[in-house]
Formats: structure tokens, sequence, C-alpha cells
């Protein structure tokens, strides 16, 4: 039969610091004299818990050496941690639903310690980015060969939602840049008498980079957050897991279709964003270079190649693909407090905004070389 080991803690000072290390079982029927030192304990300013020699660690031991940590940085001392092993955060992470904010070595500069622990986490979170669209993808090919079980209900639901529901802030912004484009060139051409131009550079602009990445950013903060939203709160409240409980996947019922949802709405908003921006470009060109409509669309007709549109509107798909997927796992990465909806919704944007932005460069240095 196995020895208990019971817990103890040792206490060290010196002038700054007070080393509180920790060892033996930490479980409940061991902790009361270790409850009793901490109590009592004379602390210099800063405290220092070494946890690596905790052969074992129950609830009961977690929750006191927390208790304590908070009743002392409350009394304004400065807490740290060293020593954290795996068991430790995941059985914080279950009873405090966050995981552990553990301390660098004493030998390590914190600053280097942060940045190594913040690209760890981005590689660790990068894998489970890839394995949620593995798992996606797994599922789109069972329901390919099962058509029946796609949502088309939903997935219009979404169109509405995402689309329809969107033109109105589409139109604003799209107005806007077309204004902003127009009346900067304008200014500009105006110096070599070359007002005509406006038309090529409003066309051209617009319709191959600017409605395309401009609607994509608003589709990501009006459409993105809320999907992340949406399954974050019904994470909470146990939805997901009353779902797969009774056989539902989430894949095909909370992913899937606003995936295929935003896939089909974004070229046709590119398509709307074109046609506002254009107008708004219009209407600056005959307000500052008395360029009449018939003349703008007459030298948009000859100016405007067709490639440029359809290259607009093909990277749509591509940003709804990314927009969709990022803002789907970040709702289900939300865990149970409210602080975490806001967290991972801030970071759906964030992240989308940013491949959106990284995706429509790399389109533009392929379409460069390719000569389009």
């Amino acid at each position: 039969m196995q020895s208990v080991i019971p817990a103890s803690l040792t206490i060290t000072h010196d002038s700054i610091q007070t080393l509180l290390k920790c060892k033996g079982n930490w479980t409940i029927e061991n902790l009361s004299e270790v409850s009793d030192q901490l109590e009592n304990l004379t602390l210099q300013p800063t405290i220092l818990w070494d946890v690596a020699e905790i052969s074992e660690i129950d609830s009961a031991g977690i929750a006191l050496w927390q208790l304590n940590n908070r009743l002392f940085e409350q009394k304004g001392h400065q807490c740290e941690t060293i020593g954290i092993r795996n068991e430790h955060s995941h059985l914080y992470r279950l009873l405090y639903s966050k995981p552990f904010q553990d301390s660098p070595p004493p030998d390590l500069p914190s600053w280097l310690y942060r940045l190594g622990r913040e690209a760890h986490f981005s590689f660790l979170g990068i894998g489970a980015f890839l394995s949620f669209l593995g798992e996606a993808f797994i599922l789109l090919f069972f329901t390919l060969r099962h058509p029946q079980l796609i949502r088309y209900r939903s997935i219009g639901v979404h169109i509405l939602e995402t689309g329809a529901k969107a033109l109105p802030i589409i139109a604003i912004s799209a107005f806007l840049i077309g204004v902003v484009v127009a009346y900067q060139s304008v200014v500009q051409l105006q110096k070599f008498g070359a007002d005509i131009f406006i038309v090529d550079m409003i066309g051209i602009s617009l319709t191959r980079e600017l409605a395309p990445l401009i609607t994509a950013i608003v589709v990501a903060g009006r459409s993105g957050s809320a999907f992340t939203a949406q399954i974050g709160a019904m994470k909470m409240t146990q939805e997901i897991d009353a779902m797969k409980t009774m056989g539902f996947d989430p894949f095909t019922f909370l992913v899937w279709p606003r995936v295929f949802a935003l896939m089909i709405v974004m070229p046709l908003l590119i398509f709307f964003a074109d046609m506002v921006g254009i107008f708004g470009g219009m209407v600056i060109a005959n307000a500052q270079s008395n360029l009449s409509f018939t003349e703008f669309i007459n030298r948009l007709q000859g100016a405007l190649a067709l490639k440029h549109y359809l290259i607009g509107i093909f990277k749509g798909p591509f940003f709804a693909f990314l927009i969709a997927f990022v803002s789907t796992y970040r709702g289900f990465q939300v865990s149970m407090n409210t602080e975490s909806i806001g967290q991972y919704t801030t970071k759906s944007v964030v992240n989308s905004i940013f491949l959106v932005i990284a995706c429509d460069a790399i389109f533009s240095i392929l379409l460069t070389e390719l000569k389009l």
C-alpha cells in the first residue's frame, strides 16, 4: 500500500520576499496543519509560492492555495508562483473556468518569460484551429454524402441576417469610401489637368481592392462578432452540450450553415459595395470637376476591364470562409463566464480582420505576378 506523504509548508524569509515551499499531498485530509501555518504568517512584500514538490493535490488543496493567495494580494503583497505542473493547471481550469496565470522562474526576466509564454500559446492556438478545421471538413464530407442533413432553412436565415440586413451599413461604408477616394484623387489630378482619370482611379481601386476589403471588414465586425457571441452564449447555457447529448452535431447545426451563408452573400455584398462606391465617386466627380454622370459612365466602360471586377468578386468567398470559421471557432472557445464572451468576441473580430488583410495581400502579390 502506498504511503501518504503529509502536506507540509516550509517558510523562508529574506530581506525582500517570503518563500513558501509546498510539499507532500495537498489533499483535504492533510491540510489542517498547513492551513494553520498560513493563518499565522509574517510576510515580506513579495511572496513566492513554490509548488513543484506537491506530489498530489485535489480541489481542496487548490482552493486553499488560491484563497490565501488572494488574501495576501488584498493585503498589498505581490504574489508569484513557480513550479506549476499540468495537473495543477487542469484542476485550476476545472474549478475556476480560466487558465492559471503562472509566474516566471526567479532567474528568468519577466518580459522574456511572457514572450515565450505567448508564443507557446499562439502555437498551440494554431494547432487547435487546424484541428477545428479538420473536424469541420470531415463532417462536411459526411454531410455531402447525405444531403438531407444539410440545414437549408438555417442557411436561409443566416443569409437574411448576414446579407440583406447588412446592406445599410455596407451602403454607407462603400459610399463614404467612394467619396474619400474621389475627393482626394480630384485634388491631385486637377493640378495636372487630368480630371478625367478620376474615373479610372475610382473604378479600378474600388472594384479590385477597396470594396472587397471594406465589405469584409464590416462583415467581420458585424456578422463575425455575432457568430462568436451566439455560439458563446449557447456554450454558457450548455445548449451545445445538450445538442451533443441528443445526437446533433454542432458543426452541422452551428458552423457550416454560417459558413455557407456568408460565402453565398459575400460576393453579392461586394457587388453592391462596388455600385454604391462608384456612385459616391461619381457624385464627387460631378461636384468637383463638373464631370457629368453620362461622361463618367462612358469613361468607366472603357477604363474598367472586366478582370478587375471579377477579381474583387472572386475574393469574396475566401474572405467569408476566413471570417466564418474564425468567428465560430472563437465561439466554441468561450468558457462558463460572461467575461470570456467579450474577450473571445474581441479576438474573433481582430483575428478575422487580420486574416482578411493578410489574404488580400497574398492575392495582390499573386495576381500581380500573374500579370492580372
